[in-house]
């Protein structure tokens, strides 16, 4: 090119892809394309045109384009995100098409209709940074946006880009109350907020956000036309109030509060503003015959986008059978995924910069990852929150729980000798707050492994007397009522964790805690299908690769039973070893059917 004339110009470049596309492709690849066709065709390529935006190319899942002026690409951005929010509203989190979007301004090498250069570049990293539904731009970018758009911008600090010389600092952008479209500062009210009630809060100066998580459950809508069903909507969303009060990680907005938008047409941005808080979960409730269906969906109210959602279909044999149902599911399931919402949240904050819960909440995002490297660097986020505050109960019991792990995982030390620092900091935990049900969770753990059945089971159930719908307190009390022999209800416990967090990063876990029970019981047959589910989900899980060997055995599958016996010995050769010093049962014919088992698995003589 030396001797040709190089065209240059000045350009504001959005980078977009899908998260997770490899995920989505492999679970079904023609529903995949299909879908991100009509999102091309119905969403996104209109958008890019109302904005004067050029598509430079796109490789498979991603999109590169040209747009004459940063307004318009984080308009446009903006404009997207919101439409994927709403699209994505009724569909299961891991079927959902979410794109990351990163934005950057700068000077770029025009080539046949491509365009080169580090401006490119720069705008591809910050699209890698952006978390599914985000957006993230460089500061040139927020400098010529701010105050012309109605959005906001969270710093995000200096970021080191691969191959880029140099850090770029990173901001997020976050729409504002009046939507992503917007150009006007001060926009029209949303519809229903003409109210005297909304004039006021509106005008009011807006509530910082709480040092913890915030959420407001708003009034569920009825859209049956039925005063009767207006009960059961508000009686429901009390409940809800009240289950999600018992997390004490949870800021959660007083039902007074809450009821005060009831009939209204409400914008959740503007609630979130009003109310200081960073999610909404709204939602409603259409009686037909006798049926009922109630919809909800949890928000960020600070971004517009949407966390989970779900719909629930019921039979109304018995109303108060159903609203309670309905309620354990909700408040069940929105622990995980608020906590996964702030676990993304605070990814890509720079360490020095967090706070005790931030840290937490990193530790946590790395402890899910179920590495021993990621374990590693999970216990490294918890001392730090630790260190912040050294009277945090959540710090103590992450450490606890991320050391237990490490312990029961990726160490090859017998059960007896678990380390005291673990003990230590969960009853530390709970002694600085005893009302925290994680803190009593955590505890049973190592009680488990030291055999002290009686504290875990009471220390597990103290937990589910704080906090009902805690699907870790639930899959830990199933631990605990297997190992002390109580099969029947180890089973049930373990089903409700599943069924509370269907969606649950320990998902795995409570599976493995079923199908221990399941062997205890004698079913066999049963437990084998299990644990084939949590070999799926975890393909080094050495427990349940002995427990696996053991059925086989004892169904008589003797070949089948031999090669998944290998499997165990070529992965941990001295795990069976840390049994024998202290078997993991109270009842000795436990342990005999297990050691039979294997015994028949390895072909060895009584």
């Amino acid at each position: 090119m030396s001797g040709e004339r190089v065209e240059r110009r000045l350009a504001a470049i959005l980078a977009a892809d899908v998260a997770g596309y490899s995920r989505l492709m492999g679970q079904d690849e023609a529903g995949t394309l299909a879908r991100l066709k009509a999102l091309r065709r119905e969403l996104i390529d209109p958008k890019i045109a109302e904005h004067k935006g050029r598509i430079v190319k796109t490789t498979g899942d991603g999109i590169l384009t040209e747009f004459p002026s940063v307004v318009e690409a984080v308009a446009c951005a903006l404009a997207v995100q919101e439409g994927m929010a709403t699209r994505n509203t009724a569909v299961p989190k891991d079927q959902r098409i979410e794109f990351r979007i990163g934005i950057n301004s700068g000077d770029v090498i025009v080539e046949d209709g491509d365009i080169h250069g580090d401006g490119v570049n720069i705008a591809a990293r910050l699209e890698a940074l952006a978390e599914p539904g985000a957006i993230c731009v460089s500061a040139i970018v927020q400098s010529q946006v701010e105050g012309r758009l109605d959005c906001a911008f969270e710093d995000q600090g200096e970021q080191s880009l691969k191959n880029i010389a140099g850090p770029v600092r990173v901001y997020r952008v976050r729409s504002g109350a009046s939507g992503p479209e917007s150009p006007h500062p001060n926009p029209p009210p949303h519809a229903g907020e003409g109210s005297a009630h909304s004039a006021r809060v509106g005008a009011a100066e807006p509530l910082a956000l709480p040092d913890k998580p915030s959420i407001a459950v708003l009034p569920f809508q009825n859209m049956s036309g039925d005063p009767e069903q207006e009960y059961f909507a508000d009686g429901m969303v009390e409940e809800i109030i009240t289950a999600l009060s018992r997390i004490r990680w949870l800021f959660v907005i007083a039902r007074n509060s809450s009821f005060t938008y009831k009939g209204q047409a409400v914008n959740v941005k503007r609630v979130g503003h009003d109310l200081g808080v960073r999610y909404i979960l709204e939602g409603s409730v259409r009686r037909g015959g006798n049926r009922v269906r109630v919809t909800a969906q949890l928000i960020d109210a600070i971004s517009g986008a949407h966390v989970w959602a779900e719909r629930y279909d019921r039979d109304l044999s018995d109303i108060f059978a159903v609203q309670d149902e309905i309620t354990a599911s909700v408040a069940g399931v929105i622990e995980p995924a608020l906590a996964e919402a702030e676990q993304q949240r605070v990814l890509h904050k720079p360490p020095d910069r967090l706070d005790a819960w931030e840290a937490y909440q990193r530790g946590l995002w790395h402890f899910n990852k179920y590495g021993a490297e990621d374990n590693k660097i999970a216990q490294t986020f918890f001392r730090q929150a630790i260190a912040l505050d050294p009277n945090f109960a959540p710090g103590h019991y992450g450490y606890a729980l991320a050391l237990l792990w490490d312990f029961w995982l990726y160490s090859t030390v017998a059960f007896k000798d678990i380390n005291e620092t673990i003990l230590e900091e969960a009853r530390l935990a709970v002694s600085l707050d005893d009302k925290d049900a994680m803190a009593h969770a955590v505890l049973a753990g190592p009680m488990n492994f030291l055999g002290e059945w009686e504290t875990a089971v009471a220390e597990a159930r103290a937990a589910l007397a704080l906090n009902p719908n805690n699907a870790f307190a639930m899959g830990t009390l199933g631990r605990a009522l297997t190992g002390s022999g109580y099969y029947d209800e180890a089973i049930d416990q373990s089903r409700r964790a599943l069924r509370a967090s269907p969606h649950d990063p320990l998902t795995w876990a409570w599976t493995a805690f079923l199908g221990h029970a399941q062997f205890c019981s004698r079913d066999f047959a049963a437990a084998l299908d299990t644990l084939r589910q949590v070999i799926r989900m975890r393909p080094r899980h050495t427990f349940a690769l002995e427990y696996i060997a053991a059925s086989l055995a004892h169904l008589g599958r003797l070949d089948e039973a031999r090669e998944a016996l290998k499997r165990v010995r070529a992965q941990v050769p001295e795990q069976l070893q840390r049994y024998r010093q202290r078997p993991p049962f109270r009842r000795p014919d436990d342990w005999a059917l297990l050691t039979e088992g294997l015994r028949l698995a390895a072909g060895e003589t009584a």
